[in-house]
């Protein structure tokens, strides 16, 4: 499934996994509210709120009435992992096939040339 025929809420999910993951949102940091991501991303709020129950479903973020949500412990490495299965699973054998059929070797994609 190409990135633009996912569902909104999901490419948001991505973007706030991709930032954990990559350390801007780190363990125990506050992610942005709902309004303010939603208006950084030019997105529904209700979008933006799916997508960050998606993360308290998945036991990533721990909500604190009234002040926000929190990056958990462990979501940087968890999230990491999940993505890493994934890409291996899904996304890997598309590309390798598409390799094969373009006669790309391996080789040549780490050549410094």
């Amino acid at each position: 499934m190409s990135q633009q025929s996912r569902p909104v809420y999901l490419r948001l999910r991505d973007l706030i996994a991709a930032a954990i993951i990559e350390g801007r949102y780190q363990e125990g940091a506050m992610l942005p509210s709902v309004r303010a991501f939603a208006a950084q991303q030019g997105a529904n709020p209700l979008t933006v709120a799916k997508a960050y129950q998606q993360f308290q479903t998945d036991g990533l973020v721990e909500v604190q009435r009234g002040v926000g949500m929190y990056v958990v412990a462990g979501a940087a490495d968890k999230l990491r992992k999940a993505e890493r299965e994934s890409f291996i699973a899904e996304e890997w054998p598309e590309i390798r096939a598409r390799m094969q059929r373009l006669g790309i070797q391996a080789a040549e994609l780490f050549d410094d040339a």
